[in-house]
């Protein structure tokens, strides 16, 4: 934000005391491509908050900014804001949207309209931006929306929504301001509330006799296993579920889809953490007398995957809050899952209440699990390099520099996983909707600057090429940041869907490739990094090279530099 300008003083507009009410929630950045429609806010965030926060970070999309918030979120469980210009603003960011309420993060939305007032309104433009029933284009993946009508009920708006979006299950919360109202001067006196008094609840464990129940069957089990699913970053919350394992001699497995939930090089981490059910995760469960859940990511169809069926003969202890957020738009909720003990809790204070009844009573010896063998490593072949190389050469560089893996992609080598802290990986984007990598990385970033850790994004090229230019707003932050592409110049998950189509009906399985390849002509995404203020390295195809990459940009985060490593790699 710019130097120099005047500390606030008492709001004479609307919209100033919607800024002050953002700062006094302790919101500490908007992400924003600015927009007409909410010229009066952007101004108050300016001109009356002057250096006090939330800072301004600019996008050069709409999809960007959200995207940025939900890294954020991702990194700290806080809500930053996001603001949206009108119709079209929100329409661009509803993918984001999207992707920010599937992996159930909390971002505090401000969306505007033209005057809602038609006499208002300038000619043609005013009109095309502005809707009737606005929140109704995302009220299907938003916990919450409102268009509040006056500066109280805006005022109690905003509360709403930043306490809605950061109670559990949380997720995205949606206000829209009429561009009439925010620039609408404050008559009489304003009396802003204390936000302390408006706080999100403590997120609850779950009913007594049901924690009672859980205890005893984990208790009583032969070889109970746990499955570690959404989970806070709290440091505390991660000691705890260590606790309850080593108690509880119960073999773990963790989801790539989420993130990071309990020490990979723990003896009792059984199963590397995956996208999809593997060996290692189908050895675990069928050998469990009792499967606790902690609100794991599609519990049924894990162990549908795993087992064969949703209703398997162990126990399940399903411990989770995310029924709350079911709707009948979406089907992110996935599958129905059976569970003999249902606890309506979140994972953190179920585990302490579990561990707090399980300390009391004596637990009957477990068999210990066993832990696989290191996968087989791949060769990416002439010209070309395997993730597995990636893999490999990121350990050599990063030496003993903290990362935090933001992003990882599907095929890599997760025996090599090397989590032992909250923030070590954090996870998907939630919708699976190529374009978001980019700006997640970028928020994740924000989050972690200054915290000593180097954000880290190995991203596909088709996730890169969509979201690119959300670099731009690393740059303009200097914000350190590594984002290495694994780049098979091919849009492989689909590639994979052709090839079972036209085997299917014994059709040629050659032209999988049309349609779906980006080499004629390849993409230059070192340059497109240069363009846009970052370092750009690439195409690589050899490891010599690839060392030398990486090097030089861990070089250049120290310098608070974001990287864009373009890496060649086999279509595996």
């Amino acid at each position: 934000m710019t130097d120099n300008l005047p500390e606030p003083t008492t709001p004479g507009f609307v919209s100033d005391a919607i800024a002050e009410l953002l700062r006094r929630l302790g919101i500490q950045f908007v992400a924003l491509n600015p927009g007409a429609s909410y010229r009066g806010l952007h101004d108050s965030l300016v001109n009356y908050l002057g250096n006090e926060r939330p800072e301004i970070v600019v996008a050069l999309h709409e999809e960007h900014a959200v995207a940025i918030a939900h890294g954020y979120a991702k990194v700290t469980d806080r809500p930053m804001a996001a603001a949206l210009h009108s119709n079209v603003g929100l329409m661009h960011a509803s993918m984001a949207i999207f992707n920010a309420w599937c992996d159930r993060m909390p971002i505090v939305i401000l969306g505007a309209t033209g005057p809602v007032d038609a006499n208002k309104r300038r000619p043609w433009i005013d009109w095309i931006h502005t809707a009737q029933d606005q929140g109704a284009l995302v009220r299907n993946f938003t916990k919450w929306d409102d268009q509040p009508a006056s500066l109280p009920a805006a005022i109690e708006s905003v509360l709403r929504a930043y306490q809605v979006a950061a109670t559990a299950p949380r997720g995205p919360t949606y206000v829209c301001f009429d561009a009439e109202l925010q620039e609408s001067p404050i008559e009489g006196t304003l009396d802003l509330p204390d936000p302390a008094r408006f706080a999100p609840p403590s997120p609850p464990p779950g009913a007594a006799s049901e924690l009672d129940t859980a205890a005893t069957r984990l208790a009583e089990a032969n070889a109970p296993a746990l499955l570690v699913g959404r989970v806070s970053r709290d440091p505390f919350a991660w000691q705890q579920r260590v606790e309850l394992a080593e108690l509880l001699n119960a073999g773990v497995a963790t989801d790539l889809k989420v993130a990071a939930a309990f020490p990979t090089a723990h003896p009792l981490h059984v199963v590397p953490p995956a996208f999809f059910a593997d060996d290692a995760l189908r050895k675990l469960l069928a050998s469990a007398d009792v499967i606790l859940s902690l609100d794991w990511f599609d519990l049924a169809g894990t162990l549908k995957s795993a087992l064969g069926t949703t209703s398997p003969n162990a126990t399940i202890i399903q411990c989770s809050l995310d029924s709350y957020s079911h709707r009948g738009w979406s089907k992110d909720q996935q599958a129905l899952p059976a569970a003999d003990v249902a606890l309506l809790g979140h994972p953190d204070a179920t585990v302490i209440e579990l561990l707090e009844r399980l300390r009391r009573r004596p637990i009957k010896p477990k068999r210990a699990p066993d832990r696989p063998p290191a996968g087989k490593r791949r060769s990416g072949g002439e010209g070309t390099l395997s993730l597995d190389d990636l893999a490999d050469a990121i350990e050599v560089a990063r030496g003993d520099r903290v990362l935090s893996w933001v992003r990882l992609p599907g095929g890599w080598p997760t025996t090599r996983c090397r989590f032992e802290h909250p923030l070590d990986y954090l996870g998907h984007d939630g919708g699976a909707g190529l374009a978001s990598g980019p700006g997640i990385a970028v928020g994740a970033a924000l989050a972690l600057k200054g915290t000593g850790r180097i954000p880290i994004a190995v991203l596909g090229d088709g996730d890169f090429a969509m979201g690119a230019m959300a670099l731009w707003t690393a740059s303009r932050h200097r914000l350190p940041l590594i984002i290495v592409i694994a780049n098979n110049r091919a849009y492989m998950n689909d590639v994979r869907h052709q090839e079972a189509v036209a085997l299917r009906r014994n059709r040629a399985v050659e032209n999988k490739w049309i349609g779906q390849t980006m080499d004629d002509p390849p993409l230059d995404f070192g340059e497109l990094a240069r363009a846009q203020g970052a370092e750009g390295f690439g195409p690589i195809n050899a490891r010599p090279s690839l060392d030398a990459a990486l090097s030089a940009g861990f070089a250049a985060v120290a310098r608070d530099r974001p990287v864009v490593i373009d890496a060649i790699v086999a279509r595996e």
